[in-house]
């Protein structure tokens, strides 16, 4: 079973630039990731602060994998000086 995942972040005033620097230097070796279906990062158009990470994985034990990986553990200690919020949906296909 697929999982989806929307996280949607808002850059503090003055951040945007090293807020995208981060969540862009994610993909590429996301995408590499065994078990990595979809990974892309965008910028809302009318509001430059607000980032959208979508993701898609083939299952738990691939995400799980994901979060383990170097790339995650240099994310994770880096954003949040640069972030003001941060929420994620989970979606999960059924069938």
């Amino acid at each position: 079973m697929t999982i989806t995942k929307r996280v949607t972040f808002i850059a503090k005033e003055g951040s945007e630039e090293k807020m995208k620097e981060l969540l862009s230097a994610m993909v590429a070796p996301s995408k590499a990731e065994e078990g990595c279906i979809f990974y892309e990062i965008f910028q809302y158009e009318n509001n430059p602060r607000k980032f959208m990470a979508v993701e898609t994985w083939r299952d738990e034990a691939a995400l799980d994998g994901h979060k383990a990986s170097e790339h995650y553990a240099t994310y994770k200690s880096s954003y949040e000086p640069y972030c003001e919020k941060k929420y994620t949906d989970e979606l999960i296909v059924l069938g």
